[in-house]
């Protein structure tokens, strides 16, 4: 991990209110270059409300952000990305029946020739797409093939590389070990430690702490839209995340009312 003392993004005491629903409550994290900070939460904590203010996608309603030390307020995903902010979502942005060399250019086509004659640069795509994949370690024989028939793991690396290629200092994954067997959730897993290698900032959006903790160097934890806490891998155990996580301490304190419950009334019936 990066020892830098300026974090690549950061979030500081952040609010996000939609009308009277609080999605975020008074939220602080960041992330450096060379490291994968894992953001861990249940189905409504607060995750993707995050996540889309780092994008671009909503403002946050108090608090601040910071991109490499420098406050910034984004008005659009285009923003965030033009600072070098990528996002890869569950719902990858991809055309199945579209070539892999395709997608990874999706928008922003090479081209050559000039005027009526301009037209789509196939080898200069097919070489680009294939030498940036090998880099993430992504062997790939013929990139003219759909992306709809690479596994889920597969096309989740094509964006990554996509990303990489693109800029990315800062890569933002929602979910990309969701709905994948082990395999390629373990395939996932490897091309997030080859982003880290490459001294990009990773946030990694999961509810897995498994997977969290297989490849993250800290670990921040979400519930209703507050911080449980933030933790490095020295600090905190993985049992201890799934228990943080699944709220095992109220279980616990819930169990031990209603055991008092019950001995109360025994004594009562007793008497």
């Amino acid at each position: 991990m990066s020892n830098q003392a300026v974090p690549m993004v950061e979030l500081r005491h952040a609010s996000k209110v939609f009308g009277s629903v609080i999605a975020l409550s008074d939220v602080s994290m960041s992330v450096h270059a060379g490291e994968v900070m894992c953001l861990l939460g249940d189905n409504g904590a607060g995750k993707s409300t995050l996540i889309k203010i780092f994008a671009g996608v909503h403002q946050q309603t108090e608090g601040e952000v910071f991109v490499e030390g420098e406050e910034v307020l984004f008005d659009s995903p285009r923003d965030a990305l033009a600072r070098g902010i990528a996002t890869v979502y569950q719902d990858l942005a991809m055309i199945p029946l579209m070539s892999i060399d395709r997608n990874f250019f999706l928008g922003s086509e090479p081209t050559k020739g000039w005027g009526p004659f301009k037209r789509f640069d196939i080898r200069f795509a097919a070489n680009t797409a294939r030498d940036e994949m090998m880099k993430m370690g992504i062997d790939v024989r013929d990139t003219s093939q759909p992306v709809g028939t690479l596994s889920g793991g597969e096309r989740q690396s094509v964006s990554i590389a996509r990303a990489v290629y693109f800029g990315a200092k800062v890569l933002i994954l929602d979910e990309p070990t969701a709905a994948l067997g082990v395999k390629q959730a373990g395939t996932v897993l490897r091309y997030i430690a080859q982003a880290r290698d490459r001294n990009l900032g990773v946030i990694f959006i999961t509810h897995n702490p498994h997977h969290a903790y297989a490849v993250g160097d800290r670990f921040t934890i979400l519930k209703r839209g507050r911080t449980l806490g933030i933790w490095t891998k020295d600090e905190i155990t993985r049992e201890d995340m799934i228990r943080s996580m699944s709220g095992a301490d109220e279980l616990e304190a819930l169990s031990h009312e209603l055991d008092e419950v019950a001995r109360r009334e025994a004594v009562q019936s007793d008497s």
